[in-house]
């Protein structure tokens, strides 16, 4: 007889890692093709003139603090706030450019592998 496979709970907000010197990436959850990550930001932003380019489709929401997220050939970084989403296809250049100082930024980040075309 197999035994009953055991649930994992955790609250997303809780006991948040100081990001003051630097984002804090914490994988909750990884299989083969996915991955997900809590991102906890204090005020980074990606540097000057360098580019998020991953091999992955990644989803992710804002669950709290605020933030701007440029998206290549976009002429204006778009504000996020809690509840905002995004859907960034592999390849899809982005930078973060700016994330709240004062407050937590909090972000859960999925990344898969890119759906076969």
């Amino acid at each position: 007889m197999t035994e009953n496979p055991k649930p994992d709970f955790g609250d997303l907000l809780a006991a948040l890692p100081d990001a003051s010197g630097g984002e804090q990436f914490e994988t909750l959850l990884e299989r083969p093709g996915l991955r997900i990550v809590r991102i906890v930001s204090g005020g980074q932003a990606t540097p000057p003139d360098e580019w998020f380019d991953q091999e992955e489709d990644e989803w992710v929401v804002l669950l709290r603090g605020a933030a701007g997220l440029l998206i290549d050939g976009e002429g204006d970084a778009r504000s996020l706030a809690p509840g905002d989403f995004a859907f960034l296809p592999a390849h899809c250049r982005n930078r973060v450019e700016w994330t709240d100082p004062d407050t937590p930024t909090v972000w859960l980040a999925i990344h898969m592998a890119p759906a076969a075309d």
